[in-house]
């Protein structure tokens, strides 16, 4: 999968710099610029417009800051999609009137990112926004419902807070993400071995998705004493 190319679109000078350098910090994504007002935004709008459907084009992603200081955030995503332009859209600010965040979901946003926030909770925001992404990348012209929903599935990022103690969203989601990237079932060590963690760290990790039903988890057998589980990620189960 190519490079996501991001456009941060925020007034404030500091926040703007720092998320542009949070956005060049994660592997999978490029700065395409920043804009700072609707007006540098509308010039941004104009070349995407006219490389529409073409290879290269400037813009995949949009970070956008919802109290610009000439134009709402919402006329801005209204106007991209009136435009019919192939661009996502995370919502990056400190509003937090409920009307305002539901126009947005509405209006077709694919993350609500309040500030303000780490670059950890930045980037597991972008991680699931990548993984959505290659999901829809890696099916065929014709998907089915299980499909669409580990697609979206992978939006809802789990918040750290619900999660055991002791268990990290970050770790979590690297080891989702080695687990779907495999294409036979992996064991505990393997885990451990591919991520730089300990095997009981590693084991803790894999038991939580078994259990909240992610991952399928079999015995492997063929060795002296207890037999060893292998894990595979539960989409596999799916047809694809």
């Amino acid at each position: 999968m190519t490079s996501i190319r991001v456009l941060v679109v925020e007034d404030d000078p500091v926040a703007a710099d720092a998320h542009a350098e949070y956005v060049r910090r994660l592997d999978g994504f490029e700065l395409a610029g920043v804009a700072r007002s609707g007006a540098e935004l509308a010039a941004f709008l104009q070349l995407v417009g006219d490389t529409a459907g073409r290879a290269g084009a400037p813009v995949d992603l949009m970070l956008l800051d919802m109290n610009l200081p000439d134009v709402h955030g919402l006329d801005i995503i209204r106007r991209v999609r009136g435009l019919g332009l192939p661009i996502d859209i995370i919502a990056i600010t400190a509003v937090r009137d409920l009307h305002v965040v539901r126009s947005a979901i509405s209006s077709g946003i694919v993350q609500y990112l309040i500030k303000p926030f780490t670059f950890s909770a930045f980037g597991e925001k972008l991680g699931a926004y990548r993984e959505f992404r290659q999901s829809l990348v890696d099916q065929a012209t014709a998907t089915t419902q299980a499909e669409v929903d580990q697609a979206f599935a992978s939006l809802r990022t789990v918040a750290s807070a619900a999660l055991p103690k002791g268990l990290s969203g970050e770790t979590l989601r690297a080891v989702s993400a080695h687990l779907k990237e495999q294409s036979a079932p992996t064991t505990a060590i393997e885990v451990s071995e591919a991520l730089s963690m300990s095997r009981v760290t590693a084991r803790r990790y894999l038991e939580h998705l078994a259990d909240q039903r992610s991952v399928l988890r079999t015995p492997r057998y063929g060795t002296r004493g207890r037999p060893e589980f292998e894990y595979s990620w539960a989409r596999s189960t799916t047809g694809r």
